[in-house]
């Protein structure tokens, strides 16, 4: 008898659910000029950067892929793999625009800190270059909390520059990574 009884319920759902008119339903926002400058990031990337590990310490070469997909037409959603010396580096970032704040938001994950880097940042005058600003551990210094910003400058359709830096105690940025990336598909 219980599962008649949710058999029928669900049906009632299903029915009210069906019987709302176009009318009735929200209308919902669309994306923004804004928006659609995120889309080109949407697609396969090889890249190649120089990364900077800590002071002393010699700077290493880097190569790997980034996969960007859009999410509607809000977010870009871009999975970053790269070989590193004797090991292999993947995070997850998504990046949308907030109409109320006026900014591009976004987040980002990897696999070598449990840390969520929460961005904000804008696009230049030039409307190529997007620089989002994070705070997150400064993996230079213990683990203290930094600024940090990553840079990303649209030289073509097909080329993009990235350059990754955080404030140091001096107040003077201190770049850690720098590549590019060629467009593939």
């Amino acid at each position: 008898m219980p599962i008649r009884l949710l058999s029928n319920v669900s049906l009632i759902l299903f029915l009210l659910i069906g019987s709302l008119s176009a009318q009735e339903m929200p209308e919902f926002p669309k994306p923004t000029k804004e928006h659609e400058w995120l889309q080109q990031f949407v697609g396969e990337w090889k890249s190649n950067s120089k990364c900077e590990a800590g002071p002393d310490m010699p700077a290493m070469e880097c190569s790997g892929k980034i996969s960007s997909r859009k999410l509607g037409g809000f977010w870009v959603i871009n999975e970053m793999t790269s070989d590193l010396p004797g090991m292999s580096m993947m995070g997850i970032q998504k990046i949308g625009y907030d109409p109320t704040k006026k900014k591009y938001v976004g987040t980002w994950v990897d696999f070598m800190t449990s840390h969520l880097w929460i961005y904000e940042g804008t696009v230049d005058e030039t409307g190529k270059i997007l620089t989002l600003e994070a705070e997150g551990p400064n993996f230079m210094a213990g683990g203290e909390m930094a600024k940090f910003q990553d840079i990303y400058e649209f030289k073509s359709k097909d080329e993009l520059a990235i350059t990754s830096r955080m404030l140091g105690p001096d107040n003077k940025w201190i770049i850690f990574m720098q590549g590019t990336g060629k467009r593939v598909k």
